[in-house]
């Protein structure tokens, strides 16, 4: 998924993250115990217009529990 958005306000449990892929918004826990590492990724994929395979838990939901940077290449036109 393309990272399109990241709403990161201090003041909330969560940061909001939208996708080109998707109308639905997602939340990343601030409790994530990986939570500083998947952020980075998430802000380096959106910097570099790179794509980024994302986990959810439970499956279906919005909450993301991990992502992984991907091998594509998103090419303007």
């Amino acid at each position: 998924m393309t990272v399109a958005l990241i709403r990161d306000p201090e003041s909330l449990e969560a940061v909001e993250v939208a996708f080109s892929e998707s109308a639905r918004f997602y939340r990343l826990l601030r409790i994530n115990p990986d939570f500083e590492k998947i952020l980075a990724v998430l802000r380096e994929a959106k910097k570099k217009n790179r794509p980024v395979l994302v986990m959810m838990r439970p499956p279906q939901t919005n909450f993301i529990e991990d992502v992984k940077p991907s091998g594509w290449v998103i090419v303007a036109s």
